[in-house]
Order: C-alpha cells, then structure tokens, then sequence
C-alpha cells in the first residue's frame, strides 16, 4: 500500500502537523460522495450485518468527529478558516439532504436496534461542535428536519450497551442546540442512564454492559441444565477499550463537558470517574505510544487513544499523576497519533482512503459490523483540533512516559476491574498485560481471541483463527485442549469470577524481597464438568524480568466415559518470521548455534531453535520463546512433551502478516477416571524496539536471560530446591 501524503512522513508534534494529517485523511473522502452529498462510499465492496444506507451513513458522520473539531476553532478565523470550510462543505450540503424524508438520499428513519443510532451520536456532537453551521445556518425546514430525525431515536428498542450513550447525545443536542425543552426529554435520557451507570464497576471503570455476577453464572448454568440447550446468548465480562476510549469515558467527559449547566451533579460523577479511570490506563501504552491491542473494534485504530483527546477538551483539572499536567496528555495522545503514523504503510487504500485491519488489510479480525466506512471511528482521536492554537494543550511542553522506576505501584499493576495485570518491567524490554477473567457471551468472531488469551502485547499484537485446525487457530498465549485425537480443539472462553492472590519470590541476591500479584480462574474446555482447568497467572519479577509463568491444574473429574487421550498445546508470543535479508525463512538454529547466543543482538541476530524442553525465535521483533513441563499426580498417566516453532497461517497476527508461534506440546494417554496434570508455562519475550521500559538497563546477555529461567515452587510441597532462586506460591 502507497504511504498518504501528510500523514504517514508527519511528525505530529503540534496542532499544525495535526491539521495537516486530518487534511489528508479528509481529504480522499470527498471523491466518494453520493451525488446530493449525503452518502460516502469508499471503493470497496466488503458488507456488513446491516443495510447498504446506514453502512454509507457511517461513511458521512464518522469523519465528523474532525470536521466539526475543526468547524469549531473557524468561530476566531484562524489562517486556516477558508481551507476548513472547503473540506467541511459537503458535510454542511449532506446534513439537509439526509435529514430530508422527501429526498432521495434520506438516510431513513431510526427503527428499532438500528445502526443508524451509532451515526446519530456522531451528527449530535457536531451539532454541540458546530452549531452555526450544522444547525443555526441552515433553513427552518431543514432544523425541522434534523430535529425530527434526531427525535426519532426515542422509544425505541437499544442494545443495553455502550449505545444507550447515543440517545443521551442525540438528546443532549436537542435540548442544547436545537432548544427542545429539556423536560421532553429527560425521562428518556434518565432511563438510558439508569443502564450506563448499571455498568459501573469502580475505580473509574466500567464494562460494556453489565458484568456477569458469580451468582449470575450459577443460575445462568441451572437454566442450561434445565432446558438441555447451551446456545442461548448470555451475560459477558468484558471492559475493553468500549469501556474507554472508545464509547464510555469518551462519551463521559464530553457530557461533562457540554451538561455542566443543564447536569451538574452527574457532570461532576463523570468528571470524577475520568480522574480515576486515567490513573491506570495509561498504563495499556508503552512508551513508543502503542496501545496494547485488545478486545474487539480494533480497526478503529488510533480511537484507542480517544480517552486522552476527550481529557483535554473536556477541561477536566486536578488529575491524578502522571496525567496531572496537560503536558502529561499531550504527551499521551501525541505519542499514540505517531505510533500509527510510523506504522501506516499499509493502513491506506492507494486512493488513500483507510482500510479494514489493524496494520495492515486484515478481514480475519473484523467484525460482522464492519463496514468499509466503519474505520473512520478511528478520528474520535483528533477531536483535539477543537482546541485552537492558542490552548495551553498546544502551548505546553509535551512531558516524556512516565519512568517506570518511580512508578509508586512498581512495574507491575494489577487492575481488578477489567481483570488484568500490566507488565513492564524496567529490565525488561516488553510491555503487556496478562488477562484472567474476560469473555463476550453474544457471537463474535474470535471472540475468544479477542478477549481470552493469557496475554496481549503492545509489541506483538496477537491472533485470530482462521480455521478449526490448530496451526489455523494459531493458539499465541493460548492452552488449546483435544479429547479426539488432536481433530478438534477447545480453548479457554467462558470462566469463573478471578481470585487474585500474591507470590512471593525468593533470590540469593543481597537485600532482595518482593511479592507480586497473581491471578486465578477456572475454566472448562467442554461444558460438562469432565475436565475443570484451573489456571494460575503469575507476571514478571525483578529476578526475571523477561519472563512470565502460567500454571494449570487440569483436573479430571470422572465420566461415564473415561478420555482415551487429552493433547495440549500451549503457545508463546507470535512472532514475525520475516528475515532482514534476502533469504526466504528463518535460519533454524541447532545446539551449538544456541550458544551464540552471548553475541547475538536484539533485533539484529534471527533464526528459531527447538529442543525437547524448549522454543526460541529471533527475528528483527524481538525474541519470543517458551519452556514447559508437565506432571502428574498419578505414577500411571503417561505424559509426553515436545517443542516446537508452529507456523500458523498467514494474516492471523494483527501486527505481522507472517509469525511464528512457539509452543509446547503435552500428550497424556492412560487417563484414570478422575486425577490431575500440572502444566508449569514460562514464557519469555524480549520487544525488538523501544516500547518496553528498555532493556540497556538489564546488563546480561540474551543467552543468560533466556538460559536463566523462574522456577516455581508451591509452599508445602517438599522440601527440594528451597534453597534456590524461586516463585513460591500458596496452595
């Protein structure tokens, strides 16, 4: 894919390189409007659930989100008024005829559960944006117009979702803009409120929709049991960046913002939740400005850095550190904007419109509800061209990342509410997160993928199955479990409510003492209760930076049928397996290669090694590897272990298009009726670039960090190894 002019060579360091980036993403957009302006079909012909107008609506308001940014700054003529009202035009001309039921490019009415809600939350930010020429300069019948459409969100039936904030929007500009008395209004906007604030967890977060309670999955499962069906749509736990960036603080800080007046008790609570939620997620970035990719919408691209946009316009004072200076957020949103600008060769189609995928096309990762206009949600992010030149976002110095040595939480974080701990080790070069307790109920494609695994990484994104095979399933930070001779594979999805303990790690070093903290779930494979998993995530410690633990305690519960085999297979980071070079693959390294390991360089040396007890790839992303090892609690069960460098499919990775995954492979035959297998998983990564907190502070070669494993040790059981360096963990 060709690079986008203004773009993809821009440094975005202050609000003129912004402005000229969303010039350049506006701009291609205007040879795909319907002929009354109305409509935007970009040239691709990929469809989504719902139908063709509302897929071209998406293509007419989502790029709102800047136009109007910038129609609101055009009210002091700045230099660049004129140009702003040129490429806003169309916008301007489209809001008359798609509001109009009599022409013929009528966006149509809003009906129940329809898309047409999502793009009405958009048009009401414009209308607060950019009244006078969204709203004010327009006739009475066209105001006539777009109040009726906006009304038309009322009554109807609305996912109990994120979207409830749509109607708030749309509701808010009548009342604000359109001057509907607000009494007409407010029951509904209090209902939808109602269903918003169910979602609220603490501490500043909340879900995308309600959590599932323990007690919830308890009768959820009696109703299972009852009607002899499984396939009935559930209850969820999944806070992803909907929860933030994407819909819910978002949509917070601009209420609190716009509603001081009319709300300000309830103004004052999402100013509030926005202090508190920043505290912690800044932590999903590293310091190069990646967000660490999870959960499902990811084709919105740079929207994950909406949050810090939204803090700036909103205003909001006294936040907590290290967001406290608006040096602070600039440096947040900055650093995100030009992460995607050095990663953007191939996000643009050649007429320089934006594609479907993450860093490159990719239709695997999307979703049912992804439309080709779908991706330009990604420019909630520059809706900090609201501000003018003169704000003290621009004027203020951009403050650096913060260092993570006078992080007073350490290195890493865990965060009970969306379930994760953040890692990011100062000796380490590798920031990412581990995951317990998430998964969406409702269809999704890879749900699981999206929501499931153990870990997910800034630096090496993560997968998405392509087929119900396991290199098809390409099973990164993932345990995939076969009860049928390796045919078919189940992995981790629905799970318990997460229990979070602490281990203590023991080293021979001098004045060495540290605990960190670990989680806990339960999961079952099948839905009956025949094999019961019990997983253990344990995150990186001063004494092994590098590295990260996963324990599993698969339980055999009995059966009428006893298992013949059970396969597993666990998997490490993805990592791109693209050499440097001319030559087609990897080398493969043998033994004696290994052991040059003391001279070879990050992101310089390559090549994948294989043994019976352990997995290495290095390439220019870094090194990814794994060492895994299993046991049982009965002399009878035969276990056997291998390693290997799986090569999934090709574009299951968000960030590479060609990985290698490493992984270890357990077969248990002669299975008793009931029993336990232990899997102790260490996973080892080292980030090529500089996203990480930077390995020149970790003085040892790649060969003594990758040779120099955790061990782990459960108290209580025996007495072997006290003496050495350990994990130890409670029973």
């Amino acid at each position: 894919m060709p690079p986008l002019q203004d773009f993809t060579n821009n440094p975005l360091n202050n609000r003129a390189d912004l402005l000229r980036a969303a010039f350049a993403i506006i701009r291609p957009l205007h040879q795909h409007f319907s002929p009354a302006r109305a409509f935007i079909r970009i040239s691709s012909s990929t469809g989504a659930h719902f139908d063709e107008n509302a897929a071209q609506l998406e293509g007419f308001a989502r790029p709102l989100w800047v136009i109007a940014a910038l129609l609101h700054t055009t009210q002091s003529n700045p230099p660049h008024a004129e140009s702003i009202r040129s490429l806003a035009q169309p916008w301007i001309e489209g809001i008359k005829t798609g509001t109009d039921p009599t022409h013929p490019e009528y966006w149509g009415a809003i009906e129940n559960g329809d898309q047409r809600m999502v793009e009405a939350e958009v048009i009401a930010v414009a209308l607060l944006l950019a009244p006078a020429e969204f709203f004010h300069g327009q006739d009475a019948a066209v105001r006539a117009n777009i109040e009726a459409w906006l009304r038309g969100m009322n009554g109807k039936e609305m996912p109990p979702t994120n979207w409830r904030w749509f109607r708030v929007f749309s509701n808010l500009a009548l009342v604000l803009v359109a001057g509907v008395p607000w009494v007409d209004v407010r029951d509904e906007m209090e209902r939808d409120f109602a269903v918003l604030d169910s979602f609220y967890i603490g501490d500043g977060w909340s879900g995308d929709g309600k959590i599932l309670s323990a007690e919830e999955a308890v009768e959820e499962e009696r109703e299972c049991i009852r009607t002899r069906r499984r396939d009935r749509i559930g209850g969820g736990r999944q806070v992803d960046f909907y929860s933030g960036s994407f819909a819910i603080q978002f949509s917070q800080l601009l209420y609190a913002k716009y509603a001081a007046g009319l709300d300000p008790d309830r103004a004052e609570v999402y100013r509030q939740r926005g202090r508190e939620f920043g505290s912690e997620f800044w932590r999903f970035f590293d310091k190069d400005g990646a967000a660490i990719p999870f959960g499902r919408s990811l084709t919105y691209r740079f929207a994950c850095g909406g949050y810090f946009a939204a803090l700036a316009v909103a205003g909001i004072s006294d936040m907590p550190e290290p967001l406290a200076s608006i040096g602070a957020v600039k440096g947040f949103i900055l650093r995100h904007l030009r992460w995607w600008m050095a990663h953007s060769q191939d996000i643009f189609h050649p007429d320089g419109t934006t594609n479907i995928g993450y860093v490159y096309p990719n239709m695997y990762m999307a979703e049912d509800y992804n439309s080709p206009q779908s991706v330009y949600w990604s420019l909630k992010s520059l809706i900090i061209l609201a501000l003018p030149e003169t704000h003290d976002f621009w004027t203020s110095p951009e403050s650096p990342y913060p260092d993570p040595d006078t992080d007073p939480k350490g290195s890493v974080s865990l965060i009970p509410e969306p379930s994760q701990i953040l890692c990011n080790h100062p000796a380490g070069n590798h920031h990412f997160l581990l995951c317990a307790g998430q998964f969406v109920a409702w269809p999704m494609k890879a749900t699981q993928a999206k929501y499931c695994k153990f870990a997910y990484s800034s630096a090496f994104g993560f997968s998405v199955p392509t087929g119900p095979l396991i290199q098809q399933i390409a099973p990164d930070n993932t345990l995939a479990l076969s009860r049928d001779g390796a045919s078919t594979w189940a992995v981790k999805w629905k799970c318990s409510v997460v229990q979070y303990f602490t281990a203590t790690v023991c080293s021979s070093l001098p004045g060495y003492e540290e605990t960190v903290p670990i989680a806990r779930v339960e999961w079952r494979p099948w839905v009956e209760r025949q094999v019961v998993v019990t997983t253990t995530l344990i995150p990186p410690t001063k004494r092994w930076p590098d590295w990260h633990v996963r324990i599993h305690r698969i339980k055999l519960t009995g059966s009428e049928k006893k298992l013949d085999s059970l396969h597993l297979v666990e998997g490490g980071f993805a990592i791109s397996r693209v050499p440097q070079g001319h030559e087609r693959t990897l080398p493969i390294l043998s033994d004696n290669d290994i052991g040059l390991l003391d001279k070879m360089q990050l992101n310089k040396s390559e090549g994948s090694y294989t043994c019976t007890n352990k997995a290495l790839v290095l390439s220019h992303a870094g090194a990814s590897g794994i060492v895994g090892t299993a046991r049982s609690t009965s002399s009878s069960i035969t276990i056997a272990t291998e390693h290997e460098t799986m090569k999934p499919d090709s574009n299951t990775n968000l960030i590479a298009q060609r990985t290698l995954i490493p992984v270890t492979r357990h077969e248990v035959f002669d299975l008793e009726a009931t029993g336990e297998i232990e899997l102790v998983t260490r996973v080892f990564a080292v980030a090529g670039g500089e996203g990480g907190s930077g390995s020149s502070r970790n003085l040892k070669t790649l060969r003594e960090r990758w040779e120099d494993g955790p061990r782990v040790r459960v108290r209580g059981q025996g007495e072997e190894g006290l003496n050495e360096d350990g994990i130890i963990l409670a029973e």
